[in-house]
Formats: C-alpha cells, sequence, structure tokens
C-alpha cells in the first residue's frame, strides 16, 4: 500500500522544470517470512495477444525481494517473464510448477486462483 506524503504539505504544482518528487525509503520495510506471504497464482491472456501468463501477486516487501523470487521462478520454469506492478510475470501455463515450487520453499499460504 502507498503511504501518505505527509511531507510535501499539500504540494499540487511545480513550477520548476527539474523538479522530482522525493522518492520514499523503502529500505525500512521489512519482508515478511515465506510462511507470512499470502502470494496468488492465477492465469492471465488480456492484451497480450493470446498468449498466455502466469501472475503471481500478493507479494510484500522490498522490490529487491521481489525481483530475486521473480527471477528464482524464471530459472525453475525455464521460460522468460519479468516484475511489474507489484507482480511477477511468467510466459506460459505454470500454475502447478509454481505453486509446487513455492510450497517447496515455504509459501505455505500460495494458492492458485
Amino acid at each position: 500500500m502507498p503511504k501518505k506524503r505527509s511531507d510535501l504539505s499539500g504540494l499540487v504544482y511545480s513550477t520548476d522544470p527539474g523538479f522530482k518528487l522525493p522518492k520514499e525509503n523503502t529500505d525500512d520495510i521489512d519482508t515478511p517470512t515465506p510462511a507470512q506471504q499470502n502470494l496468488r497464482i492465477r492465469l492471465d491472456a488480456k492484451q497480450r495477444a493470446g498468449k498466455v501468463v502466469t501472475l503471481i501477486h500478493g507479494f510484500e516487501g522490498k522490490e529487491a525481494d521481489l525481483e530475486d523470487l521473480g527471477r528464482k521462478l524464471k530459472t525453475y520454469c525455464g521460460t522468460g517473464g519479468s516484475v511489474k506492478d507489484n507482480e511477477i510475470i511468467i510466459q506460459g501455463d505454470n500454475r502447478d510448477k509454481i505453486l509446487l515450487w513455492l510450497l517447496k520453499q515455504g509459501y505455505t499460504k500460495a494458492k492458485k486462483v
């Protein structure tokens, strides 16, 4: 969940062309243990030209840990994929394979949706 930015105190517009919002510090967020993660695995083909992908969502924690999990899943499945918008995208229908791997790694709350 995004945190409320109290340090901007109502900033709506800036005339500075080089202005950038200060980045939130996500290093202080602890990643829960695998047994505490509530991951959901589903199949999706919308707006992908008929190609099927497996989506894993519900991960809580650091972005680096999410990318690491995504890299491990891609390697295990032997397919391509990416991590976008707090979701892991794996090419193809690998729901069963991913669920078994997650359960072996301790993600006991992982479920197919």
